[in-house]
């Protein structure tokens, strides 16, 4: 059911839906076409339109902030904060995401043949990953791998998928140095897991599109008490970006139906790689002493 033309939308579908009626003049609403162009850059990049600034929207899509205002009150808004909390709501909650991406999958059935879509899903992540490697930062790669080796405490941090690659990194690390652990490792809550840290200990935060609204606030926390973030997210854009003292932007786009992980985890094996090369004997020691204890436990493990 379409919206009145005086509701303005809540949802980043309805306002798809929106753009489509004024578009053929069945809105109510009339929009020159360079505010209808604005409008679907907007909507074509939202999580750009939920973590930016008006006047750096403005820059990025090449028009006044005050364009910006007057598009908002256009679609019925009391003014821009109000049009951005759609595309904040849909970068936090992200309802339709996946289905959104089992859609796309369904629709990309062209290819023919047993192994046409695993052939097609292994080109995309071999240009994730490549293109991983042109966006990191070295010096920010480099002051992560020094604080991972180095911090007197490291906690790693995901929900959902990301939960997966928040144990992996955590044990990978807990191979080289003490003190690794995820962030409720012992399940007393993140609250609790937070207060555990001081200024100068090492937070790693992971999470892209649809951003998890519970790891965002606890990004937020820990860096508001000078614990160092450090954020494999999906844009240099991501709300996670904005707190991180590093972030690494790294590329999912993929016909899976959920995030694409295999860049992520690659990134996460090269900081763990790079780790236990400037440890040294240090982490070589600390992977015999492990070795020692499997030996000693034996058949109980």
């Amino acid at each position: 059911m379409t919206e009145p033309p005086t509701t303005p939308p809540q949802t980043l579908n309805g306002l798809k839906q929106r753009l489509k009626a004024i578009e053929a003049g069945e809105a109510g609403i009339r929009l020159g076409k360079r505010s209808r162009h604005t409008l679907a850059l907007l909507i074509e990049a939202p999580q750009q339109a939920a973590v930016s600034t008006i006047s750096e929207l403005a820059v990025q899509l090449g028009v006044n902030a005050s364009t910006l205002s007057r598009l908002a009150q256009r679609l019925g808004y009391g003014g821009f904060g109000q049009l951005q909390a759609v595309f904040r709501r849909e970068v936090t909650e992200g309802q339709s995401f996946y289905s959104d991406q089992a859609s796309r999958l369904l629709e990309a059935s062209g290819d023919t043949g047993e192994l046409a879509r695993l052939s097609r899903l292994v080109r995309q992540e071999s240009a994730n990953m490549a293109g991983l490697l042109k966006r990191i930062d070295p010096a920010a790669f480099e002051q992560s791998v020094t604080l991972l080796a180095t911090a007197r405490r490291v906690r790693v941090h995901g929900m959902r998928q990301f939960h997966s690659l928040a144990l992996f990194m955590a044990y990978g690390l807990g191979m080289l140095r003490p003190d690794v652990a995820p962030l409720d490792a012992g399940r007393q809550g993140v609250a609790d897991a937070l207060a555990q840290l001081a200024p100068g200990d090492v937070l790693v935060v992971a999470s892209c599109f649809p951003y998890t609204p519970s790891v965002l606030a606890t990004a937020e926390v820990a860096a508001r008490h000078g614990i160092d973030v450090i954020a494999l997210t999906d844009s240099e854009s991501s709300p996670l970006a904005r707190v991180a003292r590093h972030s690494f932007p790294v590329p999912n786009h993929s016909l899976f139906y959920s995030n694409s992980m295999c860049a992520f985890m690659l990134l996460a094996q090269g900081l763990l790689s790079e780790v236990a090369s400037v440890l040294g004997e240090a982490g070589l020691a600390a992977l015999k002493h492990r070795e020692t204890m499997i030996a000693e436990l034996g058949a109980s493990l």
